[in-house]
C-alpha cells in the first residue's frame, strides 16, 4: 500500500510537492541537480497510488520553471497517473501557468493530452508561494 502521504517543502531548485489520499500537488520551480533522484520517490510513490487509491484525485500542477529533464519526470508521473482505474470519473488536472507565459501554457495543453480525464489549463497573475498556498487553501 503507498504512504498516507509524501510532503516535499520547495527549495529554489525543487517544487512543493504534496502527495496524499485525494490531492497530488506539484507546484514551484523545478531545476533540481539531479532530477533522478528528486523524482523518482514521486513516480514510485504515483505508480504505489494509482494501484492501490479508490478516492477521486485533484492533480495540480504549476510551474514557474522547470527544465527539460523535470519535463520528461511530470510526463512519466502522467503516464503513470493514466493507468488509474476509471480516471475519467476518478480524477481531475488542473495546470497553472503564469500570465504571459506562452511555453507553459502550450507545456500544458501538451501535457493534457497525456491523460484522458478532465484536464484544464489556468492562467493566473504570478506564480509564487502566495499563489500556492492559495491554490492548497482552496477546499477539495
Amino acid at each position: 500500500m503507498y504512504p498516507d502521504s509524501f510532503v516535499n517543502i520547495p527549495t529554489k531548485r525543487t517544487p512543493w510537492i504534496i502527495l496524499g489520499q485525494t490531492r497530488i500537488f506539484i507546484m514551484g520551480r523545478s531545476i533540481p541537480e539531479n532530477p533522478n533522484d528528486f523524482y523518482r520517490p514521486v513516480q514510485e510513490w504515483i505508480s504505489s497510488y494509482v494501484k492501490n487509491n479508490t478516492d477521486k484525485s485533484i492533480i495540480e500542477l504549476g510551474f514557474e520553471y522547470i527544465n527539460t529533464s523535470s519535463i520528461k519526470w511530470i510526463f512519466t508521473i502522467l503516464r503513470e497517473l493514466s493507468e488509474m482505474k476509471n480516471i475519467v470519473e476518478n480524477a481531475s488536472v488542473t495546470w497553472y501557468y503564469e500570465h504571459g507565459d506562452e511555453d507553459m501554457c502550450e507545456l500544458g495543453f501538451i501535457l493534457r493530452s497525456l491523460v484522458e480525464c478532465p484536464f484544464v489549463v489556468v492562467e493566473v497573475d504570478e506564480m509564487n508561494r502566495a499563489r500556492y498556498e492559495k491554490i492548497l487553501s482552496k477546499p477539495q
